[in-house]
């Protein structure tokens, strides 16, 4: 039996990227002293997410940072053998990318662009894509952000590509034009969980969420970090407060635990379903476009 340590955070970062970084090394210290294997921490975690999501103002983006640059050179650094999943937004050939990079002391083990934008993102950012597993020592991951995992078939091809854990980040609101007047009662509270839930048991495989707490703008994160093992059960949460989610797990053992009677990805019929690509008649997107 290979038990891990496993963790997925929820909090609140700002603009300030000198003072997250500061934040995600304190964090990560303390997972060491906790003998945490893998730590995911939420989308933007370095800068903040936006203000606005549907009309984001663009004198007051998330600074873009340089994946070689000092920010992550310092997180590398403090990482150790531990395994680390965050996001910050990336400046690459003159373009901004909300990115997502899993990394430990040996470096960035593995990395992604946000693929699907939302409402006024794609005012922000520039989009990712493609989806892609990679290994680790914790096992071999794929990465999520946010409104991704709303995407049955981002987390298909991770897990077609050997992915047994998925990392979600996240910086995911409450509902914008239909707010509930608590959290746990908002719409977008339930579609997130209903996500977590699905995209692990559909695919069977472990998938931590991580998600910000606090306002930032005109939004309000709902927190709701978690670990959710193979059959879509929520083995550890944080609820709308802030704070680290973890259990022990042998993923390995879990995954195929979830796999030995109905295997999903080895009993799908390719040959049976529609083509991914639009098609003229009967288009939901025709009007969309």
């Amino acid at each position: 039996m290979v038990t891990t340590r496993v963790g997925a955070l929820a909090g609140h970062f700002g603009r300030d990227v000198d003072r997250c970084v500061d934040k995600v090394v304190g964090i990560i210290e303390d997972g060491h002293r906790r003998g945490v294997d893998l730590i995911v921490f939420p989308d933007a975690c370095l800068g903040g997410y936006l203000g606005d999501l549907t009309d984001p103002d663009v004198d007051d983006l998330p600074p873009a940072l340089d994946p070689r640059g000092p920010e992550l050179t310092r997180i590398v650094g403090a990482a150790g053998g531990m395994t680390v999943c965050l996001g910050y937004t990336e400046c690459a050939v003159g373009e901004r990318y909300n990115a997502a990079v899993c990394l430990t002391g040996d470096g960035i083990l593995g990395s992604h662009r946000k693929v699907h934008r939302p409402a006024g993102e794609h005012l922000a950012y520039a989009a990712g894509e493609s989806f892609s597993a990679f290994d680790t020592p914790v096992g071999r991951m794929g990465l999520l952000i946010d409104y991704d995992k709303t995407f049955p078939e981002a987390a298909r091809t991770l897990a077609l590509d050997g992915a047994r854990v998925i990392a979600a980040l996240s910086a995911w609101p409450a509902s914008v034009t239909d707010r509930a007047s608590k959290l746990a009662n908002d719409r977008q509270s339930r579609l997130f969980d209903l996500y977590d839930g699905a995209r692990a048991a559909e695919n069977q495989v472990v998938l931590l969420s991580s998600n910000h707490t606090g306002v930032m703008g005109s939004l309000r994160f709902l927190g709701q970090a978690k670990v959710v093992g193979p059959g879509g059960e929520v083995l550890c949460r944080t609820r709308d407060k802030g704070g680290l989610a973890w259990c022990d797990l042998d993923i390995d053992a879990e995954v195929e635990r979830a796999r030995r009677t109905l295997h999903h990805l080895c009993e799908r019929r390719p040959e049976t379903y529609r083509s991914h690509h639009r098609v003229d008649q009967g288009d939901p997107c025709a009007s969309h476009s």
